[in-house]
């Protein structure tokens, strides 16, 4: 199975803070938005993961661009070393030098360095596949991921996408947040059924962050992955608002839920709050 690609969310309509009095509703509108890198962006995410290889015409059907603006961005990409053409199928690929972004977030994330022994200890302890994820629009982000020999899907690594709305890190962030910016969230996503035990519905997903922020932590089962069972407690910066959860993922042939819901709960628990305390008193 291959890691779950970005799940598909309306456009946000949140303004852009700018410099001076100017403010637009729509940020691409703005005098300061440079088009040009919109368009070099929009031809790297074009490799979203489904196919290794994509030919010219294949990057200008998915980016919208004609032939000769695609072939002025694939040829300044290749030149920066963030593309890598092929010679003999001239078909072009992502190259290994856009992992430097990731290196670079990675080693100068606050957070990820503060919660790193929390997660070390916590997957010792557990022995199951514990994780450090990210709100980022109506998604929640894999930022750091220690696996165990246990470990369910092998093939959610660090920077894999999943929604926030059916995602125990993901409900436990969103119970954090202000009503209204849930309403927005819910609204910009594709709020899709993925297997039979997903809550899709906005009322029903709202009832349950009221219940997760009575018991402080979020639980889902079989709701992305079919046999995967989840639980996570958010992080939380001064005022409350979650800015990041830690959560414990174990595969359903190794759960037993009257010895591991309220250990486990209580381990995420007692987790994120420590990292919470300790990045408020740095």
């Amino acid at each position: 199975m291959r890691s779950a690609p970005p799940t598909s969310r309306r456009k946000s309509n949140a303004p852009l803070a700018v410099s001076g009095e100017e403010k637009a509703s729509d940020p691409t509108e703005s005098s300061l938005f440079v088009q040009s890198v919109e368009k070099a962006m929009r031809v790297l995410t074009a490799f979203d993961g489904s196919k290794r290889q994509l030919s010219l015409s294949e990057i200008s059907a998915l980016t919208g661009f004609d032939t000769s603006a695609t072939q002025r961005f694939t040829f300044t990409l290749s030149a920066l070393g963030y593309l890598f053409k092929d010679p003999d199928s001239r078909k072009y690929e992502l190259s290994p030098k856009l992992l430097d972004f990731t290196y670079h977030y990675l080693t100068s994330n606050e957070l990820v360095s503060r919660a790193t022994p929390y997660l070390q200890q916590l997957g010792s302890e557990t022995e199951e596949a514990t994780n450090l994820t990210v709100l980022d629009d109506v998604d929640i982000v894999f930022v750091l991921r220690i696996v165990s020999r246990n470990v369910f899907n092998a093939h959610v690594i660090t920077g894999s996408r999943l929604p926030a709305y059916c995602t125990a890190p993901g409900l436990a962030i969103l119970a954090t947040l202000p009503d209204g910016e849930v309403d927005d969230i819910l609204a910009r996503t594709n709020l899709v059924q993925y297997t039979a035990s997903t809550v899709h519905q906005p009322r029903k997903i709202k009832e349950r962050l009221v219940q997760i922020r009575k018991q402080g932590y979020a639980h889902t089962e079989d709701e992305y992955f079919v046999a995967d069972i989840s639980t996570a407690a958010a992080i939380t910066n001064a005022h409350g608002r979650g800015i990041g959860a830690v959560n414990i993922a174990v595969a359903r042939s190794r759960w037993h839920a009257d010895r591991d819901e309220q250990r486990f709960a209580d381990l995420v628990v007692s987790t994120a709050s420590a990292i919470s305390a300790r990045r408020r008193a740095d």
